[in-house]
């Protein structure tokens, strides 16, 4: 196909420019200036459209040497040399056992959020419960229910996977598994907090507030915004 031609047009296509590229050898035909005609349509970098919903693609390339550059008090800095596309790359990121985070609500709807002193950007912020995973591979659910009992000596009957995302694609291979608690009582002792966990403080909100603080920019733990926006999104779809 000549630069700059474009496809005949079709229903339920997506239509631009097209042009040609060349990556190692392999000649592409891509479009840019994307117009949406007729449903609902998606381009990919070789031109294809494809309905299919957008998705992280799992990927793999040969680690050539990995090192322990730092090994830290809870989590270590880990430096890989990676074979990619025909040349070396060096990445360094925290090499992180995974998290968990629970959104517990009342009976009310109203959420649970715990305030306490994070020292590397130095504020007490309104977040909720969450923690490490105890050991690598230890059960997520597991660890959820432990966080809620140490952090806010509650527990619930109700638990179901809320959202699970990366906190930093670039630089750390954490993934945070947040849970939806409902059914939430008080356990029947205390837990015995110390350091920064000792001055908690605990707070029930109505989700309306926690969007507008997240919107205003008064609230900005990653896991207090993605889950509040993700119970939002599920709560407006039932409607």
């Amino acid at each position: 196909m000549p630069a700059g031609t474009a496809p005949p047009v079709r229903p339920g296509r997506v239509h631009g420019t097209w042009f040609r590229t060349r990556n190692h050898g392999t000649t592409r035909c891509c479009v840019r200036n994307l117009v949406p005609t007729g449903r609902p349509a998606r381009a990919c970098l070789d031109g294809a459209v494809t309905d299919a919903p957008i998705a992280d693609e799992s990927a793999s390339f040969e680690v050539t040497e990995s090192t322990v550059v730092y090994e830290g008090a809870v989590w270590d800095v880990r430096r890989d040399t990676v074979a990619y596309n025909g040349d070396s790359m060096v990445r360094e990121y925290i090499d992180h056992t995974g998290a968990v985070a629970v959104y517990a609500e009342d009976d009310e709807g109203r959420v649970l959020v715990i305030q306490q002193y994070r020292h590397p950007v130095r504020l007490r912020d309104w977040e909720l419960p969450a923690g490490l995973l105890d050991m690598e591979g230890e059960d997520h659910l597991t660890a959820a229910k432990r966080e809620l009992g140490e952090e806010a000596d509650l527990e619930a009957d109700t638990w179901e996977p809320l959202v699970r995302y990366n906190t930093s694609s670039g630089g750390s291979d954490e993934f945070i598994q947040i849970y939806r608690a409902r059914g939430v009582r008080s356990t029947e002792s205390a837990f015995e907090r110390e350091a920064e966990e000792a001055d908690i403080v605990t707070r029930w909100v109505p989700r309306a507030e926690l969007l507008e603080g997240i919107l205003g920019g008064r609230l900005n733990n990653s896991a207090l915004v993605v889950a509040t926006l993700a119970v939002e999104a599920i709560e407006q779809r039932r409607k």
